[in-house]
């Protein structure tokens, strides 16, 4: 996804649109420890992947969270 459709489906789940000033922050630090690769395409949109090693840290987050709240919620 480029950064827009990333806004926009968090739009969609949370309710609550982030700003560019949000996302494009995140997105450079996701890039920079190596959790998403960035790929120039159609001029200048760059599109968002995950990276093997971001895969296995969601992996992880999703584990701790379930782990963390699963008993919580009715």
């Amino acid at each position: 996804m480029h950064g827009q459709e990333l806004a926009e489906e968090i739009a969609k789940r949370k309710g609550e649109k982030p700003s560019p000033g949000t996302i494009y922050p995140a997105l450079k630090s996701l890039r920079e420890i190596g959790f998403i690769i960035s790929e120039e395409k159609e001029g200048k949109m760059i599109v968002y992947s995950l990276t093997e090693r971001g895969r296995n840290a969601l992996r992880i987050a999703k584990r701790r969270f379930i782990r963390t709240f699963l008993g919580i919620f009715p």
